[in-house]
C-alpha cells in the first residue's frame, strides 16, 4: 500500500498530527526534565577540571624552569670559584703592583658574581616553594572536582538508566508522526516550538484564551479555529492554535458566558409577560 501524502491530508488531520507530537515532544521534555541541572553540572565540572589541568601543566613547567635556573648558576659559581682559586694562586707570582691589582679586581669581580648567583638561587628557591603550595592546592581541587563529577555522572546514569528506554520509545513515535506532516507545516511547528519558553508549539484555546499566552482570542477567531478549514495561530505569540475538541479536552464555560444566558433568559420571559 502507497504511502499516504502528507500534504493530502485534510487540516484536521494535520491538526491533530500535530498536536499528537506537540504531546509526545512534551513527554520527551518532562523525561529529560527529571535528569534537572546534571548535565549543565557535569559539563561545567569537565571543563573546570580541564582549566585546573592546564594550570597545574604551567605550574610545573615553571617549577622546571626555576629548577633549570638553578642548576644553570650552580655551573656559575663553579666557574667563578675555579677562576678565584686560579686567580689566588697567580697573585704570589705576580711581579708589579699593576698586575697585582688586576689580578684583585678580577677576584672581587668574580667574588660579586658568586654572591649574585647565590642570590638567584635563593629567590628561585622560594619561588618554586610557593609554586608547590600552589601545586598541591590546585591539585587538592582537581581531586575533589573529579570525585564530585563521578557522583553526578553516577547520578545522571542512574536517571537515564530509568528513562532511556521510555524516552527511546517517545522519540520513535514522535518521528513516525513527524512523517505525517508535511515538510513546511513541520519546519514552522519547530520554529515555533524552538522559540517557545515551554517548548509549545501548539496549544488549544482555554477560557476564550490562547493556551500558551493566555491572551483572549476574538469570538470570531475561536469560530474559525473550531471550523478547522486552515491553519491559525495566535497573534501575540505565533503558536498555532486548535480548540478543545480537537485535542481530546473537555471545553468549560466560562465564568463570563453564564451571566449572559440568564440574562437572555429573563429578558424573554419579560417578553412573554
Amino acid at each position: 500500500m502507497a504511502k499516504k501524502d502528507p500534504t493530502d491530508l485534510t487540516v484536521e488531520k494535520k491538526l491533530e498530527a500535530l498536536f499528537q507530537l506537540q504531546t509526545t515532544l512534551s513527554q520527551i521534555d518532562e523525561k529529560r526534565a527529571l535528569r534537572g541541572e546534571l548535565p549543565l553540572e557535569v559539563q561545567d565540572l569537565e571543563d573546570e577540571i580541564t582549566g585546573l589541568r592546564t594550570r597545574i601543566e604551567k605550574i610545573e613547567s615553571e617549577i622546571n624552569e626555576f629548577n633549570a635556573a638553578i642548576t644553570q648558576k650552580r655551573g656559575d659559581i663553579a666557574d667563578a670559584q675555579a677562576i678565584v682559586a686560579r686567580y689566588k694562586e697567580q697573585l704570589n707570582d705576580v711581579m708589579n703592583n699593576r698586575e697585582y691589582d688586576m689580578l684583585s679586581k678580577e677576584i672581587v669581580f668574580q667574588e660579586l658574581e658568586i654572591e649574585l648567583c647565590n642570590k638567584k638561587i635563593n629567590e628561585a628557591l622560594v619561588k618554586i616553594e610557593e609554586k608547590e603550595a600552589l601545586l598541591k592546592q590546585n591539585q587538592e581541587q582537581v581531586d575533589f572536582k573529579l570525585q564530585t563529577l563521578e557522583e553526578k555522572k553516577s547520578e545522571l546514569d542512574s536517571i537515564m538508566q530509568e528513562t532511556r528506554e521510555e524516552e527511546d520509545k517517545l522519540k520513535a513515535k514522535a518521528k513516525g508522526l513527524e512523517e505525517k506532516i508535511e515538510e513546511r507545516l513541520l519546519n514552522s511547528f519547530k520554529r515555533i516550538r524552538k522559540n517557545a519558553r515551554n517548548g509549545l508549539g501548539v496549544v488549544y484555546v482555554q477560557r476564550d484564551a490562547c493556551g500558551g499566552c493566555f491572551n483572549k482570542i476574538p469570538p470570531q477567531r475561536q469560530l474559525d479555529i473550531k471550523m478547522h478549514k486552515k491553519i491559525i495561530v495566535c497573534e501575540y505569540c505565533g503558536r498555532i492554535l486548535i480548540d478543545p475538541e480537537l485535542a481530546g479536552v473537555k471545553a468549560t464555560v466560562t465564568a463570563d458566558e453564564k451571566p449572559k444566558k440568564r440574562s437572555s433568559r429573563r429578558k424573554k420571559s419579560e417578553e412573554d409577560a
